[in-house]
């Protein structure tokens, strides 16, 4: 080392400091960014919150808005009629041809105070329009169901970009530190697979957490969460030092996925504690079950779902993707033939979501959690290979409810056969802009620098729909 001292000069020695000091100064401020975007640490929002998490209900496929919420009464008059309608195919779009209307295949009757018409579809639903805001007025982009839901889950329809759960993780942190903030249960493998939970250039604890189906009155597994290789004291052993390790090369590093790593690792440990109890279905009351419909052939496997979701939110998990979908070539509303199948679909969800609504309520969690129920867009009003129905981006419905959301009303309109969104229209960009208000979140100032340019979950669109708020 002397040697070594004696061979510099007080030039190099002067170089090397001051690289030195320099590089210290970056490792100081490049760590409090890490800590800061690596973190799951509740971080306060912009803004008075009246939601605290999610629950968004994905019905994968995009159900009829015309056979189920979007009542159109001109539809039942011109049946058989042909009209020309403007295709939104992509070998079609902008040019209008001759297309045969068809009619619901379920009749509508009025609900509620508020009168919302809901079809026979979904008799348990109706009993809640009083605490629901149905948005009519509903335009996506994207024509297929790939890009589409893409874009619902992301805000883009074939880029890489975290999903609307992680920019909620990164943008409040989590309520439990021994819970992920952000959880998707069920998510399918297609349509975008796992680029709907995935965290993109946010750090990578920001990523959803998937929980596989529900399969048994037990609850969902989470997949690595035990370890039968080893004893207990064995893995608290081989985590310190693992962490210990990790720790050492972090102070020489200033690599974010290392830091984030690291917090990955920490929360892993933690969630070994917690999640399996929080997944175990099986201390529910029979009552609590029954309103779910689980332990019913149609609706067990999703009112597991729905249940696990409000367990989740009730231990402070920030959002929470419910998927009624699976990994077939057509996902389950998609009904381009034989729109009869829609009613097997509804008596699937039907009961558990009714379910979830009534417990979140009952429980005092509905006033601050924020559910969303919709697909990534919806159906046409003719028909499609004699009783089926094509896919409709440019008008559709969906339906919010608690989160500080005004119960029992209609926002926007589609024409007069629900073709198109006409009225108040609200474009998915809206949609996700307005979840991010009701979080205490602006989506213009919620972004990540990543690549020289801050990214955002609405790109350079998006306004908030305050006429939807109390």
């Amino acid at each position: 080392m002397e040697q070594i001292l004696q061979r510099l000069t007080r030039r190099e020695m002067l170089k090397t400091a001051t690289c030195g000091f320099g590089g210290l100064a970056l490792a100081g401020m490049h760590y409090g960014k890490v800590a800061s975007s690596n973190s799951l640490v509740p971080k306060a929002s912009l803004f008075p919150q009246r939601a605290k998490r999610v629950i968004f209900i994905f019905m994968a496929g995009g159900p009829s808005h015309v056979d189920t919420f979007d009542y159109k009464p001109e539809l039942f008059a011109k049946d058989g009629e042909k009209i020309d309608f403007v295709g939104v195919r992509t070998n079609t779009f902008g040019k209008a041809s001759k297309r045969t209307l068809m009619k619901p295949l379920w009749e509508f009757n009025r609900y509620g105070e508020c009168g919302q018409h809901v079809s026979s579809l979904f008799p348990n639903i109706a009993k809640h329009v009083d605490e629901l805001a149905f948005i009519h007025s509903m335009h996506t982009e994207g024509v297929a169901h790939g890009p589409s839901t893409l874009f619902m889950h992301t805000g883009a329809t074939n880029l890489v970009r975290p999903s609307m759960g992680s920019w909620v993780s990164y943008g409040l942190g989590t309520e439990n530190q021994n819970l992920p903030a952000f959880v998707t249960i069920s998510p399918s493998a297609s349509k975008g697979g796992p680029r709907n939970y995935n965290n993109a250039f946010l750090p990578s604890i920001h990523q959803g957490t998937a929980i596989g189906r529900a399969g048994s009155v037990s609850g969902a597994k989470i997949k690595n969460i035990d370890n039968t290789m080893l004893s207990d004291a064995q893995r608290v052993n081989r985590y310190g030092l693992l962490q210990s390790l990790n720790r050492v090369q972090a102070k020489s590093s200033l690599d974010d996925n290392l830091e984030a790593t690291i917090s990955n690792y920490e929360l892993a440990w933690r969630m070994q504690m917690e999640a399996p109890e929080l997944t175990d279905l099986s201390k529910e009351t029979a009552a609590t079950k029954s309103i779910y419909g689980i332990e019913e052939k149609l609706t067990d496997d999703f009112g597991k779902q729905c249940l696990l979701a409000r367990r989740m939110v009730e231990h402070g998990v920030r959002f929470v993707c419910l998927n009624y979908s699976d990994e077939s070539a057509n996902p389950r509303w998609d009904q381009h033939g034989n729109m009869p199948k829609h009613a097997d679909h509804a008596r699937a969800t039907d009961k558990p979501v009714a379910g979830l609504l009534q417990d979140l309520k009952a429980r005092g969690l509905l006033e601050d959690t924020l559910v969303w129920w919709g697909g990534e867009f919806g159906r046409t009003p003719f028909s499609q290979n004699k009783d089926g129905r094509d896919h409709n981006p440019r008008g559709f419905t969906v339906f919010l409810a608690g989160g500080g959301v005004k119960p029992g009303i209609s926002y926007g309109s589609t024409d007069e056969i629900g073709g198109v969104a006409v009225d108040n229209r609200v474009h998915m960009h809206d949609l996700h802009a307005t979840i991010l208000y009701a979080l205490g979140l602006d989506h213009e100032r919620l972004t990540y620098r990543y690549s020289g340019r801050d990214f955002r979950l609405t790109d350079v669109h998006g306004k908030v729909v305050h006429e939807l708020f109390a």
